[in-house]
């Protein structure tokens, strides 16, 4: 997107921020981003936190997306989430997503850090995912452990609201990180890598408010890593960013790419 276009959209402090972080990603040599549910807003996903339209202004997530409630009561994180798996499976990545995919494709990127599990980012073209949060593509059965491949089983639980059973008749619980579970320690271990080799964070719609993923920006910035924050809202990461824009990343990032 040309500069006097967002200028137009955005304001003259965006346009220049936009302008200083643009000049931090052609000087750097290892830029790694970080996304949160905001990058994936434009294609028609909720994010979290959002006071009127956030998954939890109408859930509590401890009740439907904790280990615990999962345990206690399945059938409620089936119906929270299943509104949610049918707009992933028919969601399209955005220009932002598109944009972290060109720039892995020219060099510059080398990691996207994701706390989503939409798979929107492998979908726009990016290699190298590093999903703190899992993924939708495996179930695990509670009973026996067994890992199956999760399309068909949600394809079907969306068409029928039937649980997912084994074939061994434990429930199976799609791979995604819930509420009192341990992050992937393989993924984290790639993230914290990335995270203290990269010269450039860009980090795109995320609240920063989820340990222990928010604290891989802090560790590029202890490591000497600028900081680009593009998020509507403060974070508790601001007072360390090189550069904050408080714009939509589906403009934003685009332009990044000069």
């Amino acid at each position: 997107m040309r500069l006097g276009l967002l200028h137009r959209r955005m304001g003259r402090d965006a346009e220049q921020a936009v302008r200083v972080a643009r000049e931090m990603v052609a000087q750097a040599h290892h830029v790694v981003a970080f996304t949160g549910a905001g990058i994936s807003t434009p294609s028609g996903i909720p994010d979290f936190r959002s006071p009127e339209s956030g998954l939890w202004a109408f859930s509590d997530p401890m009740e439907v997306a904790s280990i615990w409630g999962f345990r206690r009561q399945p059938e409620a994180f089936f119906e929270w989430v299943r509104p949610l798996a049918e707009t992933i499976q028919t969601a399209r990545p955005n220009s932002a997503h598109k944009a972290l995919a060109r720039m892995e494709e020219m060099g510059k990127l080398r990691a996207v850090i994701t706390q989503n599990i939409d798979e929107l980012h492998q979908r726009a073209g990016s290699r190298r995912v590093l999903e703190l949060h899992g993924h939708l593509r495996e179930a695990t059965c509670m009973r026996c452990f067994a890992i199956v491949p999760g399309q068909d089983i949600l394809r079907k639980f969306i068409a029928e609201g039937v649980l997912p059973r084994c074939s061994c008749g434990g429930i199976l619980k799609p791979n995604v990180i819930l509420f009192g579970e341990m992050l992937p320690q393989d993924i984290v271990a790639e993230a914290k890598a990335e995270a203290r080799s990269c010269d450039l964070m860009i980090i795109a719609g995320s609240s920063m408010e989820v340990a222990p993923a928010s604290d891989l920006p802090l560790l590029a910035r202890e490591t000497g890593a600028r900081l680009v924050i593009v998020n509507y809202q403060p974070t508790p990461l601001d007072r360390d960013a090189d550069v904050i824009i408080r714009e939509d990343v589906a403009k934003v990032l685009p332009a990044l790419l000069g």
